[in-house]
């Protein structure tokens, strides 16, 4: 089996990933991040998921964002709610900066140490907050930047960036996590959860995901604070 780094934060998107990784006949080591976000839910979640998922590893590689801040995930600043008719055109101070591209450059430097040529990342450029880090342009990029910051690429490998979910809407995702026995209850996404851990259900990601389900005529399995 050919072996691949799949970015894992606990969320719908990163676990459908994994799924489809593993359905495409990969051999996963997946990457979580504890950054210095609001939170530690999302390793919680992650290693459930890379549990249930078949992970052939699962690290978590702590890295400190808050001391440069500029989100409201990493900094104090309230997460915005209840962003009825928000301009989507508009970076949200939820967007961590350059948070993919640093994500992406840790999965990159141990694709080298496994020897593989293969990440998977759960960016998606429909369904999204407006992250320019979620672009099909942005994942062109780092897929070419690999071959010339590598000593991999530097000897004739190709690395591939994955980013099955791209195209795809919410429910769309839904629905294949669904197909691939992805067990959503074991997922996180919200920005901003209470202190017992309940998603809030009115922050853009909360807001985005149960719209989600509810297009996808599902119900979402986890708690939330709201309902």
């Amino acid at each position: 089996m050919k072996r691949a780094v799949v970015l894992l934060s606990g969320g719908l998107d990163s676990a459908t990933t994994l799924a489809i990784c593993v359905r495409e006949g990969f051999e996963p080591y997946a990457l979580s991040f504890d950054y210095g976000q609001r939170h530690n839910i999302e390793t919680l979640a992650a290693e459930r998921v890379a549990a249930s998922l078949g992970a052939r590893e699962h690290r978590i590689a702590g890295i400190d964002l808050r001391i440069f801040g500029g989100s409201a995930l990493t900094d104090e600043i309230p997460v915005p709610k209840n962003q009825d008719g928000k301009n989507m055109s508009d970076i949200p101070i939820t967007y961590v900066p350059a948070r993919n591209t640093i994500f992406l450059s840790y999965a990159l430097a141990w694709c080298e140490v496994l020897g593989a040529i293969d990440i998977f990342i759960g960016a998606n450029a429909i369904d999204y907050s407006g992250y320019p880090d979620c672009r099909p342009a942005f994942i062109a990029a780092f897929e070419d930047l690999a071959g010339l910051a590598t000593k991999a690429g530097v000897e004739g490998a190709r690395f591939h960036i994955h980013a099955p979910l791209l195209a795809m809407s919410k429910a769309q995702i839904i629905e294949k996590g669904i197909e691939l026995d992805v067990d959503f209850s074991l997922t996180h996404s919200c920005y901003d959860p209470t202190t017992d851990l309940l998603a809030c259900g009115v922050c853009d990601s909360c807001r985005i995901r149960l719209e989600g389900f509810r297009s996808a005529g599902r119900k979402d399995p986890i708690p939330y604070a709201t309902r």
